[in-house]
């Protein structure tokens, strides 16, 4: 049994240990920066947004990890398996980033030499992200700008302990938000259509373990015309409150047991077909890559491997009343990340 979060609660106790384990579908838990007991060093906050029509993709990162910052651009093409990644880093930012403490309104901007990134939320459900980078690859700046909107009702929110006293991770990620805008690159321009481009945000807050290891799966897009996708992923911390699988449908979340990423080749084999299956039989599904947006940052102490990998699925999710929900090509991604941070 997993364990729901269904009233506002602070996240953190007099400890800075999590107050109450689980996961929701709203933003209940009420994060305070002040209320964390870990060296600030160790804190973790980031908003990533990836918007995408399961043609190209764009995404967006502003994070400020305490002894790094780091902001990031990628242009992705998956139909001509090809994409294009910055991420300018900085150097003990501390929280001067200013990370908003909800998801729910607020503006992250930062910039540095020849870039700038802005999120703007409104707070009444409209949110506007724009980004430039000036030499963003041999073709020269990227230019990119969307509008959000239609933001679902429910979402996923999961409060995740780590075995380390004042140590966690709260997330949410709000999938199927609709998307309008457009982004340029090399005289070529990639425009998102509200009718097939979506947007998932992952806004992380928390303090983790040094070294970790994460698979996370996220689609958003429509089935029969209705606003259809999921969370899925596991691998750190504790999640014995709960998974942070989940799907979403009609702006509705439902939530599922645990979930297994087969990844061939001894987990090393990214662009052969994967599988996912689960423990409950709601969510089973054939993957087939298009790109592997790989890379990898090795400095001995700090290290980052990951392989956030873009294709389709192709099988069947169920929804909380026995509704089966199938699919064919469906777009979406799926990544394992091996992080020393």
């Amino acid at each position: 049994m997993q364990h729901e979060i269904l009233k506002e609660i602070p996240l953190l106790d007099a400890n800075g240990d999590l107050t109450e384990p689980g996961f929701a579908k709203k933003l209940l838990p009420v994060y305070s920066r002040k209320a964390i007991k870990a060296s600030k060093l160790r804190i973790k906050e980031w908003d990533y947004y990836l918007i995408s029509n399961g043609h190209y993709a764009m995404a967006l990162t502003i994070a400020d990890n305490g002894y790094m910052g780091l902001d990031s651009i990628s242009l992705i093409d998956m139909d001509n398996d090809f994409s294009i990644t910055q991420s300018p880093m900085g150097v003990l930012p501390l929280g001067r980033t200013g990370l908003p403490e909800t998801s729910k309104a607020g503006d992250t901007e930062h910039s540095g030499k020849g870039y700038a990134l802005s999120f703007k939320n409104d707070g009444k459900g409209r949110r506007v992200l724009t980004a430039q980078m000036d030499a963003f690859g041999p073709l020269g700046a990227f230019v990119g700008s969307v509008e959000l909107f239609d933001e679902p009702e429910e979402s996923m929110v999961i409060c995740t302990p780590f075995e380390k006293k004042a140590h966690f991770y709260f997330n949410q990620k709000i999938n199927c938000m609709r998307a309008r805008g457009e982004m340029s690159y090399g005289g070529k321009t990639y425009t998102f259509d509200p009718a097939d481009s979506f947007a998932v945000l992952d806004w992380g807050r928390g303090v983790w373990t040094y070294h970790n290891t994460w698979y996370w799966g996220s689609a958003s897009y429509q089935a029969d015309g209705v606003p259809f996708g999921w969370n899925i992923g596991y691998g750190f911390g504790d999640c014995r409150a709960a998974s942070e699988n989940m799907l979403f449908y009609n702006g509705r979340a439902h939530k599922l047991g645990q979930v297994k990423f087969n990844i061939p080749g001894g987990e090393k084999d990214f662009m052969s077909p994967w599988t996912f299956t689960s423990d409950d039989g709601r969510f089973e599904m054939y993957f087939v890559p298009q790109h592997d947006r790989a890379s990898c940052t090795d400095v001995k102490l700090i290290k980052s491997d990951q392989h956030q990998v873009f294709g389709l699925f192709t099988g069947k999710a169920v929804l909380d009343d026995g509704t089966v929900i199938n699919v064919k090509d469906f777009p979406g991604f799926a990544e394992k990340v091996e992080n020393k941070w």
